[in-house]
């Protein structure tokens, strides 16, 4: 699963508004905000989930971390640094 930071993390490399996530993803506008007004792993559908992570995978991030760990975030994958 992921977090609601990791959420608005991955946004924010993106630089996508919740508009734009909502989009991307197929999900309403209001389900995305409250999505990331939770506190750690929102509590949603997990096919709303699975769709916000695997729209954020496919623009390129990648999430460290899981339910367990004491670490979590969102790095941005580079395509142009990958020859």
């Amino acid at each position: 699963m992921i977090t609601a930071a990791q959420m608005r993390a991955a946004r924010a490399f993106l630089r996508w508004s919740a508009e734009e996530l909502a989009k991307q993803s197929g999900l309403s506008l209001p389900t995305i905000q409250r999505m990331e007004g939770a506190e750690g792993v929102p509590s949603s559908y997990t096919k709303n989930l699975d769709a916000v992570r695997y729209t954020l995978t496919k623009a390129g991030i990648i999430f460290i971390g899981g339910d367990d760990d004491e670490i979590v975030g969102v790095m941005f994958r580079d395509e142009s640094a990958i020859s």
